[in-house]
């Protein structure tokens, strides 16, 4: 046993036998006592006031006084140094992706699966990608051009689907009685394949048709004459440059452009998008 004590001279000397003043948030309804004062009362608010930090107490008669936020304040006896009261964050609010799904922040692409889903050109797969890219990624779906319906069959021959590899098609201008409408049925005749193989389509002349007029200034898609090109119609109608192939793609970025979410396309594709996609991500496939 040590008979002489501990050092007196170790510590803080000066501050003698006084507590230790302790951070504390001033919290609204906090109730604190200012020592020099005597002022008790529930902390109302904090801010800043000519570019000091205050708080405002309020006592038990109602009356408010404004003093410095710091030290200089005691709590149930205990001297405290009041500070900003903690903002909780709250939690960013899930974001959806351009065709309204829950976006999955940093989700990577999923390796993709065997099944497949067909379009019939370029610009039927960018828009696509701009609408559906995201989920098509994390389902694994890829998307391929056809260059065109009129090899319908062969190219379903050729893929040759099958329970777990299943190949959905979406056609332009899907019309009875039109050209399209016939290589479908042709299609779908291939009784080998027809359970593994969902072909959909939309009524428009051109997929550009169903971004919703609005969008490019029109109240609806002008009507375009027989042995017009539709492409070099539309774009005469707007106005825009069409002598060229190449102007006929600015044309189609220009609309492109326009497309901000599903909401800037007409529902008939959404629905068919939309329904080829669960047909070939279903499950076991």
């Amino acid at each position: 046993m040590d008979r002489y004590g501990t050092d007196v001279l170790s510590g803080d000397w000066r501050r003698g036998n006084r507590p230790t003043s302790t951070p504390h948030p001033a919290d609204p309804g906090l109730v604190v006592e200012e020592i020099e004062t005597g002022w008790c009362g529930a902390v109302v608010r904090t801010e800043k006031s000519g570019g000091v930090h205050v708080v405002v107490l309020e006592d038990r008669h109602g009356r408010t006084r404004t003093f410095p936020l710091g030290p200089g304040f005691l709590i149930d006896g205990a001297p405290v140094i009041l500070t900003p009261p903690v903002v909780a964050t709250r939690p960013a609010p899930p974001t959806r992706t351009a065709s309204g799904s829950l976006a999955v922040p940093g989700a990577k692409a999923r390796v993709a699966r065997g099944s497949r889903i067909l379009v019939e050109g370029r610009h039927d797969a960018e828009l696509v990608e701009k609408v559906w890219g995201d989920d098509l990624r994390i389902e694994g779906v890829v998307v391929e051009m056809l260059d065109g319906v009129d090899d319908l069959a062969a190219a379903i021959t050729d893929f040759a689907p099958e329970p777990g590899r299943r190949l959905g098609i979406l056609v332009d201008h899907l019309v009875p009685g039109t050209k399209e409408w016939r290589i479908v049925q042709e299609a779908r005749s291939l009784r080998r394949y027809a359970p593994h193989t969902l072909i959909l389509g939309h009524p428009f002349v051109d997929v550009w048709q169903s971004v919703r007029p609005e969008r490019l200034g029109l109240s609806a898609w002008p009507d375009i004459p027989r042995g017009t090109p539709w492409k070099e119609g539309i774009c005469a109608h707007l106005g825009w440059p069409h002598a060229t192939v190449a102007d006929t793609a600015r044309a189609w970025r220009r609309i492109l452009a326009s497309v901000r979410t599903y909401a800037d396309l007409e529902p008939t594709l959404l629905a068919g998008v939309e329904e080829l996609i669960d047909f070939v991500t279903a499950p076991g496939t």
